[in-house]
């Protein structure tokens, strides 16, 4: 009901800082498109994403998440510029 496109609204206000997302790989997704749009705005924004208990385990052991963290947005204003 929108909720993708609720997260990809947060992680381009600058709201969200980590993506979990968690599906099943050998099930089809009905809004396939909705979530491969997300995690595009995810990569898009530098968001760091785990799709799988293992990279989620990780990302939450860091210890990155105990203190401020500066992540790299990019700046695709020289991409679009090139492709006017």
């Amino acid at each position: 009901m929108g909720g993708d496109q609720q997260i990809g609204a947060l992680i381009s206000a600058q709201q969200i800082n980590i993506l979990i997302f968690f599906w099943d790989p050998f099930e089809p997704m009905p809004h396939d498109q909705d979530v491969k749009a997300l995690f595009r705005i995810a990569t898009a924004w530098n968001i760091p994403v785990a799709f799988n208990q293992a990279s989620a385990d990780m990302m939450m052991m860091s210890t990155l998440l105990n203190q401020s963290f500066e992540y790299f947005i990019p700046d695709y204003d020289q991409y679009l510029n090139r492709r006017i």
